[in-house]
């Protein structure tokens, strides 16, 4: 009783005053004390006919798309990589894959935006290379390389856990099966296609669905880019677009709409999730 009371308190009262918000006319003034107005579904009608909404949702999904599929392909390589390492090289990249997985994501993004600078390391490294002079180039500036660049730091900190999860996964195949494929004739890319990849079908389901949760949702990396030089209005995803609706537009009302909306959307992925384990529990 005591779990679910906090529980309660902690995730069920927010969501109830969300769902609330989102019915109301919501703004600054009723921080201050004015009683809210009940507009019914008119906040939920002016998000679903907002042509910026349409656009900041299918930018959020491109770039979970573009994300979702650099982890998983980066995560198995990594880990099919470290089945084939020797034990000392294995606990380097895991040491290496630790301190990427345990750097938080603001951290993380900040030395990004060094690399990136306008005269960062990343421009200097390119002058070198092609001998063209790209000091001076802002990689934040246009809307896809910033998208582009925050991919590339989301799916830096995704990839450890997909990566150990996956090894994990792979290394309980059991050794006869691999030897029997061998002794068969298969080749090493058959053997992952036939063999490994069946395997871990279930593994590879719930890594899916979690990387599609946690990519849509994504706010701290595009937050902290926005402040080194990416235009707001051209880059941000759905959860920087609710923040800034509500804390910079003041509209806590839209906002929350915006809210519930996503809430009901990582919810249907969500059941998906808990569907598929509850399946492998009662097998």
């Amino acid at each position: 009783m005591p779990t679910f009371v906090i529980l309660g308190i902690i995730t069920a009262y927010p969501v109830v005053r969300l769902v609330i918000m989102s019915f109301q006319e919501y703004t600054a003034a009723q921080l201050y004390g004015t009683p809210a107005e009940w507009i019914g579904f008119d906040n939920y009608v002016e998000v679903l006919t907002d042509p910026e909404f349409h656009g900041v949702i299918l930018r959020s999904l491109g770039l979970m798309i573009v994300c979702v599929v650099l982890t998983m392909v980066l995560g198995t390589l990594v880990a099919l990589l470290m089945m084939r390492l020797g034990k000392g090289m294995r606990t380097m990249v895991s040491v290496g894959l630790l301190l990427a997985w345990g750097m938080p994501a603001l951290t993380a993004t900040i030395v990004w935006g060094w690399i990136v600078d306008p005269n960062g390391i990343l421009n200097y490294l390119l002058s070198v290379i092609t001998g063209d002079d790209w000091s001076g180039h802002s990689w934040l500036a246009n809307p896809i390389s910033f998208l582009a660049v925050a991919a590339v730091i989301i799916v830096w900190g995704a990839v450890p856990f997909v990566c150990f999860t996956m090894y994990a996964g792979l290394t309980q195949i059991p050794g006869e099966v691999l030897e029997a494929a061998q002794l068969d004739g298969a080749g090493k890319v058959k053997t992952f296609r036939l063999i490994q990849i069946p395997f871990v079908t279930s593994i590879i389901a719930v890594l899916v669905v979690l990387s599609v949760i946690w990519d849509l949702r994504v706010f701290a990396q595009i937050y902290a880019l926005q402040g080194m030089g990416g235009v707001a209005a051209e880059n941000s995803t759905i959860g920087v677009y609710i923040y800034q609706t509500a804390f910079s537009s003041a509209n806590y009302g839209l906002a929350s709409a915006m809210g519930v909306i996503l809430t009901i959307a990582l919810m249907a992925i969500s059941y998906v999730y808990i569907r598929r384990t509850v399946k492998e529990e009662g097998l």
